[in-house]
């Protein structure tokens, strides 16, 4: 039985609901002046769209989906990935 959930861990995916563009993330960032939404809305721009944030997220939150997949990990994600 571990070694199901192990494998059932190790290959699940996540995927997001509806569409998410440049411009709905442009949208939601929009308002916000902090360090870590200006430096996100940069990373999208150099990236031309936001495919590999959502792929990259989605596969580091992986690692989050025993524990719960909450606001901080999504927020120390997303920051990781404006980083990189």
């Amino acid at each position: 039985m571990n070694e199901l959930i192990k494998y059932l861990q190790d290959n699940m995916l996540i995927d997001f609901r509806g569409e998410i563009t440049l411009e709905t993330v442009r949208g939601f960032l929009r308002e916000d002046n902090g360090k870590e939404a200006q430096d996100l809305l940069r990373k999208v721009d150099e990236e031309e769209g936001v495919h590999d944030m959502l792929v990259t997220l989605a596969d580091n939150l992986k690692e989050h989906i025993e524990g719960g997949v909450d606001a901080k990990a999504l927020r120390e994600q997303l920051s990781h990935y404006s980083e990189s």
